[in-house]
């Protein structure tokens, strides 16, 4: 784990999104048949439809990001909209893909994912990005950020599989701590619903080899991430690595995620760091 702070830098992660699809490529080659239907933590999608939705969502990046390709116009005026949205999306992809043979939706992941690699690392990390990360709370976002977000839905839903079928490799410093750097870029979001007096500092921990940790605090009415801990801090979070990312994509009872985790100091300040979620939900 990291002693330095974690939040403040951009995430510069295209290389690692073309090595967590390798992963993936690898991970549902190696599947049995019936290792394709076993239930996973999210409770309407088994393995076979969290597979179709990683090759649903890569063809649409590849349609709507690279090839400008936009079939249908939809008003999107409010987070409300995006969730209505992408959920739709979501269930219209899977109900189209899960009907693939495993065969066939493995070599379409493969041939997918090159190219989707290929265009993340074309892009201009600075430039501004099509869409915002709407779950930071921003209606428009630099590149890096939604590669990050990116990143973070390829290997939270790989992960998914793996917790399902008993196969670890991705839980590496490499490949998960960007994924909670991105997570975590959240919380100001969240945080700026609380009300505390400027000088708030709360202290972010994931404790394990993949952690870190993130220092927010509150400065002209806003919560920002600082690259040194300040003198004191209201509250302390500890988080273990092992669930930091059901925690952040609802894949975890949150009473058995509160159990799990230490919260030292203003305990309902730092309760507020497990509301966050990093997804469209």
């Amino acid at each position: 784990m990291s002693a330095e702070l974690s939040g403040t830098q951009p995430i510069l992660c295209t290389p690692i999104i073309r090595e967590v699809d390798r992963h993936l490529i690898e991970l549902l080659s190696s599947l049995d048949s019936a290792e394709w239907d076993l239930p996973t933590v999210v409770p309407q999608w088994n393995v076979r439809e969290i597979a179709a939705h990683l090759l649903d969502t890569a063809l649409r990046k590849l349609a709507m990001g690279r090839d400008q390709c936009r079939v249908e116009r939809v008003a999107v005026n409010s987070h409300e909209d995006v969730i209505a949205l992408v959920n739709r999306l979501n269930r219209e992809g899977v109900t189209v893909y899960r009907r693939l043979s495993p065969r066939v939706l493995t070599q379409l992941m493969q041939l997918t994912c090159a190219q989707t690699a290929d265009f993340y690392e074309s892009l201009d990390p600075f430039a501004t990005a099509g869409i915002g990360v709407s779950w930071a709370g921003e209606m428009t976002s630099l590149v890096w950020f939604d590669n990050a977000r990116e990143l973070t839905e390829r290997w939270h839903h790989q992960q998914q599989i793996r917790l399902a079928t008993n196969r670890p490799g991705i839980m590496t410093p490499r490949l998960y701590h960007p994924v909670l750097d991105t997570f975590l870029r959240g919380l100001p979001h969240v945080f700026d619903r609380v009300s505390e007096s400027d000088g708030t500092a709360v202290l972010i921990e994931v404790s394990g080899e993949c952690g870190g940790k993130w220092c927010l605090l509150k400065t002209q009415n806003r919560w920002t991430f600082i690259d040194k801990l300040p003198s004191s801090v209201a509250a302390h979070v500890t988080i273990p690595q092992s669930i930091a990312w059901r925690i952040f994509t609802k894949g975890i009872d949150p009473n058995a995620a509160r159990l799990q985790t230490n919260i030292i100091g203003n305990i309902a300040l730092g309760e507020h760091v497990l509301r966050l979620v990093a997804i469209v939900a």
